[in-house]
């Protein structure tokens, strides 16, 4: 079986790869290599391009007829830059993923496995989000996602493609092998900026701490980048069952359990045993309260749970730091 990645050579991407590899399933993979690495491409059947590039996807479909399902992880994700340019964010995520879907279409792909994105809900009382709370995005890449989920939603209804997607909690890790992982040196998120003081001996800055939680920091759900990718195989095996009669369908990908910044501020201390200093901030442009996710429908529709702790993901984050410049060549 193969599988068409679009934004193959990025962190969720090539680790998405890396699993079809394990199962037996020939990953095909598509990215411009504007955040995508090259070096993630290695051994693999690649394409340079944009996933807008229509006779670039008309080739890859001629030149791999038994593509059987595809996997649509091309999109910006960085928060703070779509709210500085929402042009950009809105022409790479949205316009460029119609174009994508109308390629597929014409040659006659019907299975779509769309990366959406948690930050697209409104977090209920408890903090806890299923896949029926409702949708308050709080930035422009949020409400991309939002855009494209709806409008997939609308061309599946009355064109042969279905659509099943997967609504991402925040990933972390690398893949246990090492032979991908987070690619950027400076990384923006959470687990990345705290590896990164503990590597400087800078301070971390807790971005709010006026927000309705715990312990009034934001919350997140941090799931394992490899078990994420162990639920794309099991959406592509399960991908007819799972949507059933339906056209399109969003399910949860977490890990349940809901974790607040300080929470894994200690995590990082206690797993990495390099302490690290920390102040108090404000919030980030477009940040948000967060939520964690309920997994009732990835269990019965996917016969998926995670499996890797936040421990393991925290370890094994730290591993790809140390390996990291080993594997990709300098410049990124």
């Amino acid at each position: 079986m193969k599988v068409l990645i679009a934004g193959g050579a990025g962190y969720i991407g090539s680790t998405i790869a890396s699993a079809c590899l394990d199962h037996g399933m020939t990953p095909v993979l598509l990215d411009n290599l504007s955040v995508g690495r090259r070096e993630f491409t290695a051994g693999r059947i690649f394409y340079q391009g944009d996933i807008a590039d229509g006779a670039l996807v008309d080739r890859i479909f001629a030149e791999h007829q038994d593509i059987e399902t595809v996997v649509h992880c091309a999109a910006l994700i960085v928060v703070p830059d779509s709210v500085s340019d929402p042009v950009g964010y809105y022409r790479a995520n949205v316009e460029q993923s119609l174009e994508f879907v109308a390629s597929l279409l014409r040659n006659g792909c019907g299975r779509l496995i769309f990366s959406s994105s948690a930050s697209i809900y409104g977090p209920a009382p408890d903090l806890s989000v299923h896949e029926g709370s409702p949708l308050e995005p709080t930035s422009p890449y949020a409400r991309t996602k939002v855009v494209c989920e709806q409008m997939f939603t609308d061309i599946a209804a009355t064109q042969p493609v279905r659509v099943l997607s997967l609504r991402y909690f925040n990933p972390i890790g690398a893949d246990p092998k090492m032979r991908t992982g987070l690619q950027h040196r400076h990384p923006t998120h959470l687990l990345g900026k705290l590896i990164e003081a503990a590597h400087d001996g800078s301070t971390f800055k807790i971005t709010g701490t006026g927000y309705p939680t715990r312990d009034g920091t934001g919350i997140r759900d941090f799931i394992h980048v490899w078990d994420l990718a162990q639920a794309h195989i099991a959406a592509i095996t399960r991908f007819d069952t799972a949507l059933g009669d339906e056209r399109s369908l969003a399910v949860n990908l977490g890990t349940g359990t809901g974790t607040t910044v300080r929470e894994m501020v200690a995590a990082f201390n206690q797993v990495s045993g390099t302490p690290v200093r920390v102040v108090e901030g404000e919030p980030r442009p477009g940040d948000f309260t967060g939520a964690y996710t309920r997994t009732d429908r990835a269990a019965r529709l996917l016969g998926w749970r995670a499996q890797h702790s936040l421990a393991e993901g925290i370890a094994d984050s730290l591993r790809w730091a140390e390996v990291r410049d080993e594997i990709l060549q300098p410049g990124g």
